[in-house]
Formats: structure tokens, sequence, C-alpha cells
């Protein structure tokens, strides 16, 4: 394989004039800043040999040093900067010394904001985002596959290896996701995973600042964001502020010992995320749950740490201005310290008003992820400020629905429970919905390979409340396999590689009943683009009779009708008792087929299937 040398994030760094040899500088993150932040001002952490005894000034005007902070570690130093208003953007000079002599310079740079970049329209229930993983999607590059310095290098034989993906195989495929008719892109991390091994997935950084040089560069990817944004698509960056890799630079000298959460040995997590709101919890296991470590390769950070918690803040802004991001997905939201959480997202949304941030919140019960959204009635009153939580119990019920034999409190029965129970969450239309993920089987396997089973899930997912989320690969019949591993729900994209025999991504390369598959997501994603009253419209449902489940989404003007046949055979369904809705509407336009509904009095809904009839007056 080709060797790449990878650059740094910006060509900032001047040249060390090193007159000290007990001095060195290496690095100053963020590596630079922006001009017109509400907050005006940015924490610099300079980490190199000894940088603590020495002395910093600043000369530039309206940048200037308002506090210098140091730890126990002479190799860091915490710069409290203030840029006033006004201040120009331009090279500013952070100037070292060290015995009355220049030990070392920095030139950082300030930059003019974008011009609109806050506020901004972030993603809504409009949306319809399509997940996908770096690594698995479709290498564009060969020659960034393996890169110097890089632990592991790609070995596509080995499910839990790297396999080459990249962002230049996303860039060659966004004619592919816009014809689809997905409108915001969730990325699965990019940044440097520099790790002996599983770092594919992307969940044990080791360079916040830097993207992984075998997935692309920090330019990359700022212009694979702008492509995505002139196709009329949205982005959302994936973020990990819990944990970091254990091959983290700053984890072979850390600022402070209180820098991570250590134990005397190892110590995982109990995963129990309901400890945070249980309010009978016991110390030992909140502790546990917060401070144990997610994975051995991934130390626990500490985010009450004053330095670390403006690093993490701080580092989430940089992105959204560098890139532009139109959006976060954050990742094991609950397991930090919740008042840091809290703080973290008010800061975001005090700079991007209307930002939209989804957490990870993994809990069955409505009411422990309902804690974790925005200006939730909490009896502790703590307020997350995250505007979005996946529908996790959502989730749990739709893999359950299809498969169980109807029954008081079984079969689709499970669809409408979980969202009778929508009173505990302050926004419920907010909520991210979705049939699988990167972390479980994907929704084929959990449908037992019914491929009607898996149209009913998508086509609920596009119509209830909430912003449907798809994973790569559903529209094309992708399946985990025998191996429920976690290499194996992230496959590779068919054709997304030069060697691929098959080429899913185009009409040619897919089987009859994928290219079924493929229209059938098509046909919704893009009649829903259009459809104001699925994105905004009120949720009215009926209570499941005989396997079938019937739900509105209605407005002022229009309404959409969505009838769920759970069953074996064909049903016809007598609507009288859906009059409260229909005596508004005389017919309609069946959405999937597209055919003609002139009489809804009796409607005709085949096995195992979903019906959505765009209604009309």
């Amino acid at each position: 394989m080709t060797m790449k040398r990878f650059l740094p994030i910006v060509v900032l760094l001047a040249p060390f004039f090193l007159f000290a040899q007990e001095v060195k500088l290496e690095r100053v993150e963020p590596p630079n800043w922006w001009t017109g932040f509400k907050n005006p001002e940015v924490q610099l952490m300079v980490y190199g040999k000894n940088i603590a005894t020495t002395t910093v000034s600043v000369d530039y005007p309206g940048f200037v040093i308002k506090k210098i902070h140091k730890t126990d570690n002479p190799n860091y130093l915490f710069l409290d900067m203030t840029i006033s208003p006004g201040t120009r953007p331009g090279l500013a000079v952070i100037q070292f010394k060290s015995k009355d002599k220049v030990a070392g310079k920095y030139l950082y740079e300030l930059n003019e904001r974008k011009k609109g970049s806050a506020p901004r329209k972030s993603f809504n229930a409009s949306d319809v985002i399509y997940l996908l993983m770096p690594d698995r999607f479709s290498n564009g590059d060969t020659t960034n596959d393996n890169c110097l310095g890089m632990l592991e290098n790609a070995d596509r034989s080995n499910p839990d290896g790297r396999h080459g993906g990249d962002l230049q195989g996303i860039t060659n495929h966004l004619d592919y996701l816009k014809d689809l008719g997905v409108t915001a892109l969730w990325l699965n991390p990019f940044q440097e995973n520099n790790q002996e091994k599983y770092s594919y997935h992307g969940y044990s950084i080791t360079n916040y600042y830097l993207t992984d040089p075998r997935i692309g560069t920090n330019e990359e990817f700022a212009k694979l964001c702008t492509a995505i944004h002139k196709k009329g698509m949205k982005v959302i960056m994936d973020q990990i502020l819990n944990h970091c890799g254990s091959n983290h630079w700053w984890m072979k000298d850390l600022p402070s010992p209180d820098w991570i959460n250590q134990w005397p040995e190892f110590t995982r997590s109990n995963y129990r995320a309901g400890t945070v709101s249980d309010p009978y919890v016991s110390t030992a296991d909140s502790n546990l749950y917060v401070r144990g470590w997610f994975d051995k390769t991934m130390p626990d950070l500490n985010q009450r740490n004053p330095y670390l918690k403006q690093y993490l803040i701080q580092n989430s802004i940089w992105w959204i201005e560098y890139a532009g991001l139109d959006g976060i997905r954050h990742d094991t939201h609950p397991y930090p310290f919740k008042d840091v959480m809290s703080e973290w997202g008010q800061r975001i949304l005090e700079e991007y008003p209307g930002f939209n941030i989804v957490g990870e919140c993994w809990m069955n019960y409505p009411s422990n992820v309902a804690y974790w959204q925005k200006d939730a009635l909490n009896k502790d009153h703590y307020n997350s400020w995250l505007p979005s939580v996946f529908d996790f119990p959502l989730y749990d019920a739709l893999t359950r629905a299809f498969n169980e034999p109807e029954g008081w409190n079984t079969g689709i029965l499970r669809l409408y429970e979980i969202l009778s129970q929508d009173m505990v969450y302050p926004d419920p239309g907010n909520l991210v919905v979705f049939a699988d993920n990167h972390d479980v089987n994907r929704c084929l396997d959990t449908q037992n390979d019914d491929v009607r089973k898996l149209k009913m899930a998508l086509a609920f997912v596009l119509t209830t409340r909430g912003i449907p989320q798809i994973y790569y690969g559903s529209e094309i019949l992708m399946t985990t396999g025998a191996d429920k591993g976690h290499g194996s729900i992230r496959k590779d994209f068919p054709g997304g590689w030069p060697s691929d025999t098959q080429n899913k991504f185009t009409a040619a390369g897919r089987t009859p009943a994928e290219q079924e598959m493929f229209d059938y997501v098509k046909n919704l994603l893009t009649w829903r683009q259009s459809s104001d009253v699925v994105h905004t419209g009120k949720l009215l449902h009926f209570i499941p009779e005989n396997g079938i489940y019937v739900y509105f989404r209605y407005n002022a003007k229009d309404a959409v009708m969505v009838v769920l046949n759970n069953n074996e055979e064909t049903r016809h369904l007598d609507t009288k008792r859906f009059r409260e809705v229909l005596d508004r509407y005389h017919s309609g336009t069946d959405v999937i087929n597209g055919g003609e509904i002139g009489d809804l009095s009796l409607l005709a809904v085949p096995s195992k299937s979903a019906l959505i009839i765009d209604l009309r007056k």
C-alpha cells in the first residue's frame, strides 16, 4: 500500500526559535479561534517540555492574556485569552521566554466568523437522517488506507479491522444519497483513532482536533460539508466527551492526575444510566457509573476538571464553526458528569441559537430518557440543555411489535403504549426515531429476515412523530448475518471499494428484491420531503384492534392516515371508528403505490404491510 504522510490541521505553527534546550513548545489547542463569539474568552492549552517555566506574552490589539494557569505538571500551561469586540482577524504572536530569551513562538490565527454561522437551521423533523460509518461506506482514496505513524493498517478480511472507507468515498456518493431522498448525514466519528486495534469505529479518539489521516484531512472534511450543503443536505457530527482513546497523546503525560477518573486497578462502569436520575441511588452505584471506564482502551475523562471542561466545550464549538456543522450527535450522553454536560449544551446553544444536539441516552423507559431532554420537569430541577434524545424505548417496542402474537400488551400494541407515554417528554416532536443503528443488529435481522416487516418498520419511523433516522444499507436489504458482532453490523457497503464485484450504488448492481426495497425507501423519502403535515403535524392514534394500528398526522389544512396491518392475511378495515378525522375527507392518494382511493369507508390492507394515505377534502 502507498504510505501517505498527513498534514497538521492548519499550518499555523511558526518555526520554534529554541535557545534553551530544556524548553520545547509542542502544541497549542485549540489551534485557532474566531472573533465575534458572544463569549469573548477562549482558553488555550499549551503543551511542551517545561513550558510552565516560561514567561508568556501576546502582542496583538484586542487579543490579550487575562490569566495564566499552571498545574503540577510543568509541561502544561492554560491561558485565558480575551478577544475584545472589534478585534480584527489576523495572526497573533504568542511568545514564550525562558531566562530572558525567546524559547518559542506560536502564530495564533484569529479568523472572522462566517456570515450566517449563527443562528442556523439545524436538523429537525423535516429531515431524514442517514447514518453511515466512514470506514465502512466507501473507499474513495486508496492511497490513505495505511499512513505513516498509524498503528493499525487496513485489513478488509478482519470484520473488526479498518477497511479503508474515507471522506472521499462519501463525497463520491453524495448524488446517490441525494437521489435516495435523505436530507441529513450523521457520520460516526472520523477524528484520529490511533489505536492498535478496533480503531475503525472512531470512538477512541486520540486527537480531538485532527481528522484521522486514514479517513482524510480536516480540509477534506470541511470541503465535504460544503459539498453536502450544496446538495441541500445537512451534516451531523458524532462527538464523545465521556472518554478518549488510551493512546491519546496526553495519556503519556497527563496535565494533572484528576484529568481522568483513576482507580487503583481497572474498574469498568456498571453501565446503569438510570442511576443518574434514581432518587434512591447509592453513592457507590452512581460513582461507579459515572467514574468507571467504558472499556480498557477508553480512559474515562473527568469533565469536572475545570481545564478539561473548557477544552471539551471549546472543541465542540471549534468543529461547528470550522466545518459549518448543522448538528451534533453526542455519544454515551449520561455517562459524563451531568452538570458539565448541561453547561456544554448551554454554551453551544448560546453561540448557535436553534442548533440541535441529539444525545444517546440508551435506556428502556420513557421517563428515564425524558430526564435528559432540555426543559424536562425533573424533580431534582436538572436541565440538560440537550434539545433532542434518541427514542430507545420506541426502538425496543419496534423490534418486538411485528414479531409477537397479538395480545393485551404484546404485538403492535407496543407501539401505541410507548407513544401514549409522550407526556413525559418536553418536546416529543424533537426525538430521533429509528429502527436500527451501528450498535444493534440490523432491522432486517430483528424482523426475522422478513422484508415486509422491514418495510412496515421504516414506514412507521418515517410517519410517526419525531425525526427519522435510517441506517446505511437498509435501502438495499443489508443484513447482519450469522455473526452478530459489531463488525458484521457495520459491514462494507457493496460497491464502495474498487475491488468489489457488485456495486449496489447503481440500479444495475442490485437484485430485483434490492431494487424494490430501494424504490420503496426512495418513494417514501421523496414524498416525506414535501409533506409538512408529517414534519410538524399533530399525532392522533387509535388503540390497535385485531392486529391493526391506525394513526393520523394532521394540521389545520392537511392529514395523513397510516394503517399498519400486523396480520398474516389481508384485512378489510371498516373506518367508521375513525370518523373524528375522516369525516373531513372524502378521498386520498396511496403514497406507497400511487393509486387513488375514492372510497375511505372500507380499506383493503395487505398482510404485514403499511398503508399511507394522503387525505383530500
